[in-house]
């Protein structure tokens, strides 16, 4: 067999890219999604017996006790990457969504620190192992008004997963993210059409995001060429960031 890839978030449009990208003959993914994995059927029926598809509630603490037994049935994780988060809404601190907040944070955080504690230990135990969060550029500098919510949840992965790259470091287990600028992709849904605009405009490239930004720059922070870098956090922005 050759690499298992365990990755959550993986029926949004960045995972079933990142799928695509990295598939070799022999490899195995473990792709969870919540409620729709439609974008996934494709992919499916392209690699047949490639893709193991889970529907699980994040926000479920019973239920993503139950996804990792499951996954730990079928084959241990060489590589953990991790997608998921409620979109983004745009919304005056003082009328902060805090039931809204607690579910993102199981979505992106607590299942995070669940899935890690599961799996990364066998993974240094194997001396071999790659593990990479989805963060955002609004970690960088000042982050945009009206995004709170989504700016604690990222920073506390952020947290997370310097602390993991750390710990790890020795053992052949390397802990990365990226930070993308805003991405066109489904995720912003409930963003406003004038919310996307204005950041196109104010990019140093006149665009946006794309996955195909993205994706690349992920399969390489998960291939073995990257095995010297570990607690990097990449702006992938097209000169935002600057």
């Amino acid at each position: 067999m050759g690499n298992v890839y365990l990755i959550t978030g993986a029926s949004s449009d960045v995972g079933c890219a990142l799928i695509r990208r990295l598939y070799q003959p022999g490899d195995l993914f473990l792709a969870q999604g919540a409620g729709d994995l439609s974008g996934l059927a494709p992919l499916v029926k392209e690699f047949p017996g490639a893709i193991h598809t889970f529907d699980v509630d994040l926000t479920d603490p019973a239920a993503t006790d139950l996804f990792i037994e499951q996954v730990g049935r079928i084959a241990a994780p060489t590589h953990l990457v991790h997608l998921p988060a409620l979109r983004v809404v745009n919304t005056k601190f003082k009328k902060f969504d805090e039931e809204r907040f607690e579910r993102d944070m199981s979505v992106q955080v607590r299942s995070a620190v669940k899935l890690c504690k599961a799996f990364v230990p066998a993974m240094a135990k194997a001396k071999r192992g790659r593990v990479l969060f989805m963060l955002t550029s609004y970690l960088l500098g000042l982050p945009p008004k009206n995004t709170a919510a989504y700016i604690m949840a990222k920073s506390a992965l952020h947290g997370l997963a310097k602390s993991l790259a750390a710990d790890y470091a020795g053992t052949g287990v390397t802990v990365n993210c990226v930070m993308p600028s805003m991405m066109e992709t489904k995720f912003l849904a409930d963003t406003s059409n004038l919310i996307v605009e204005a950041s196109a405009q104010a990019n140093p490239m006149g665009r946006n995001a794309r996955v195909e930004d993205v994706v690349p720059a992920m399969a390489f922070l998960l291939g073995e060429e990257a095995g010297f870098i570990t607690g990097v956090s990449l702006p992938i922005t097209g000169g935002s960031a600057l």
